[in-house]
């Protein structure tokens, strides 16, 4: 009998909104860590004083929750460390509340104002901190998964931007790293260049030594050798230089070589860690969905089970009720048969008229009729689909224009 809004539209392509009914709705707390079924019930009682809604079922929650993909922030006292990851736990309740008027059949109404005071109410058995009214924010109600979505756009956001900054300190190495074998190449050209002039300059002493000892004696020669040793000596002292500024670039090389290999291994290591990280996200999600599956299927069955026996106690209590849905069973066997008479549909009508004499009154009633007559007639999909037409058409008034316009034919 729970369903949400949704159109209708008829034969001349008008459509029609019909709002949905719910004497069965559940609600959801948060709740803290020491929160006892005492202090839910405690709401819940409270709540049937002031609105009249009356708590079936309440259930507590505190085995649920996420992983987190870092460190807890500074203010959080709820998470706690699981091996070497930390986990957020998401105390909470569940409550089951009967949101019909059993005096008059009508459902309860409930305004924004009476929501909001509720809200206020649980926050101050419950204790805990009142949000801001989405008046003062200015933000619009979330659906879960439409929130979870938004967290891991934004969880993919900043890997995106880690992933950015570790390609360019990469490409910034790279660059210096080049940079440096640039200048490593030039000095080694120089060193070179430099030993050459060195040989040169050893030729050359060896030519004069032989030359100014033909010439000019032992004297000029050992002039010439002492001129000339010290050159030899300066350049071997500019190569000796030369030698240990190279060394020293070698070194720098390597350095960045092993800190460019250790940014590649830890960029790697990251990546391997998030992959990881959303395999063990997708897997606890599939579960949680799993889990949430098998919890809304008990629900609609239990829910089912609470329908069926508010019909039963209908079909039991009301005459009216009772012969209104007989009807119905009448008629969707009925092969034949493709409207209601007029009789049946001025039993279909009191019977909705039990449920009060609003027209969002009559739409639920009219769905619970339904439900009623096609779980007692056990209808097939034909008689199913003929008779939901039918008491449509009987709740939407349909029926009623047919009958003025018979009416008009016969004066």
């Amino acid at each position: 009998m729970q369903e949400k809004e949704r159109e209708r539209k008829d034969r001349n392509g008008k459509i029609t909104k019909l709002a949905g009914c719910s004497p069965i709705r559940e609600g959801v707390l948060l709740i803290r860590p020491d929160t006892t079924l005492a202090d839910v019930r405690k709401f819940g009682e409270e709540c049937q004083r002031r609105w009249g809604i009356t708590p079936l079922q309440i259930f507590l929650h505190k085995d649920e929750g996420h992983w987190l993909s870092g460190q807890p922030e500074a203010g959080d006292r709820e998470s706690f460390k699981v091996g070497e990851r930390w986990f957020k736990p998401n105390y909470h309740a569940h409550i089951v509340f009967d949101w019909m008027n059993h005096d008059t059949g009508k459902s309860r109404k409930l305004n924004d104002e009476d929501m909001t005071e509720m809200q206020d109410l649980a926050s101050d058995i419950l204790l805990m901190e009142r949000g801001q009214s989405k008046a003062v924010t200015g933000k619009e109600h979330q659906e879960r998964n439409d929130f979870i979505i938004g967290k891991q756009k934004e969880e993919m956001k900043r890997l995106d931007a880690t992933r950015q900054y570790r390609e360019h300190q990469l490409e910034m190495a790279n660059k210096k790293m080049q940079e440096t074998e640039s200048i490593t190449n030039t000095l080694i050209e120089k060193a070179n260049e430099k030993e050459r002039q060195s040989e040169d300059l050893d030729r050359a002493i060896c030519e004069k030594r032989s030359r100014l000892n033909k010439e000019k004696g032992s004297e000029l020669l050992n002039a010439a050798v002492g001129w000339a040793t010290g050159k030899s000596k300066a350049l071997k002292n500019e190569i000796e230089d030369l030698r240990c500024e190279i060394s020293t670039h070698e070194e720098t090389i390597e350095r960045l070589q092993d800190k460019i290999q250790t940014i590649q291994n830890d960029h790697s290591l990251e990546l391997m860690q998030l992959e990881a990280k959303h395999r063990s996200e997708l897997n606890c999600k599939e579960t949680e969905h799993a889990q949430e599956t098998t919890r809304l299927k008990n629900r609609i069955a239990w829910q089912s089970h609470i329908i069926g026996c508010l019909s039963f106690l209908l079909l039991k209590t009301s005459d009216i009720f009772r012969k209104a849905v007989h009807c119905v069973i009448r008629f969707a066997r009925d092969y034949y048969k493709p409207h209601f008479d007029t009789e049946q549909v001025s039993d279909i009508k009191n019977a909705l008229n039990l449920f009060g004499d609003d027209r969002q009154s009559h739409q639920a009633a009219g769905n619970f009729l339904y439900f009623t007559a096609r779980q007692k007639g056990e209808f097939d999909n034909r008689e199913q689909i003929k008779a939901r037409r039918e008491v449509d058409n009987v709740v939407e008034g349909n029926y009623d224009q047919q009958q003025k316009r018979v009416f008009s034919m016969r004066r």
